[in-house]
């Protein structure tokens, strides 16, 4: 006979003990940022997840923030998210054949911890962050672009270039978007969706999910072995597309 008592009984200790790991930034919103970005599931805090992040920004519409990640096998997502934020979800990165490091510029409101949670194909989220100081402001201003009536000039542009490197090129891209939040006042919500980052031969390398807290403009920089040549890929949640080639 199957023991379902005890079967429950271990199950809600998994749940306690998973709820039970204390948040190293002490955020008295980490519990909802565990259920609302990481659906609840296991996770541990890890050192080999990291954010680079200063500790003030000293603008905060253009916080700069940096992911690296080490020694972590069989990724499947890397979910980024500001706690205090009144947009809390800044981009989701899926690495398929590129090494999991990214590095953007992002919107804060106020001070906050900046985390990424990085799922791995057992299920479990391995947790990093950093605490970002800042003034406020960020996300209920209106995007320069937008304030100037000048973004649809150069809206979907796209700049990029290659590192070459001995031993991982850095590919750093920048596409002309205003990235309006929704949150100042008469503006509705104008982002960037997703972008999808391949090689010349149409091989996907990467996949991103951009949300409102990207700054103005997104840059965005990733480590991508000896490629390069890529192709790029995305769209606004206006339906607006986005393509471009990158050659050095």
């Amino acid at each position: 006979m199957l023991n379902y008592g005890g079967w429950l009984v271990g199950c809600l200790l998994c749940q306690v003990a998973v709820a039970a790991e204390p948040d190293p930034l002490n955020s008295p919103q980490w519990e909802a940022m565990h259920t609302r970005f990481l659906n609840g599931e296991p996770y541990t805090f890890d050192s080999k997840v990291k954010v680079e992040a200063p500790p003030e920004a000293e603008d905060s519409l253009n916080v700069p923030i940096a992911l690296r990640v080490t020694d972590l096998p069989d990724i499947q997502e890397m979910r980024v998210f500001a706690d205090l934020n009144p947009l809390p979800h800044v981009l989701n990165f899926r690495p398929k054949t590129v090494p999991p490091n990214l590095a953007f510029r992002m919107k804060l409101q106020q001070g906050s911890p900046v985390r990424v949670a990085v799922k791995t194909a057992d299920g479990m989220w391995h947790v990093g962050g950093t605490y970002v100081e800042a003034a406020g402001g960020g996300c209920t201003l209106p995007s320069v672009g937008t304030s100037s009536g000048d973004w649809s000039k150069t809206l979907g542009q796209v700049s990029a270039n290659v590192w070459q490197r001995p031993d991982n090129n850095r590919l750093r891209i920048r596409v002309m978007h205003p990235m309006d939040t929704g949150l100042a006042s008469g503006i509705p919500t104008f982002h960037i969706e997703n972008l999808n980052v391949k090689d010349a031969q149409g091989t996907l390398l990467a996949e991103l999910d951009l949300y409102e807290p990207i700054s103005e403009n997104p840059m965005l920089s990733l480590d991508v072995g000896k490629i390069t040549t890529f192709t790029l890929e995305g769209r606004d949640n206006n339906g607006n597309k986005i393509a471009a080639e990158v050659a050095p």
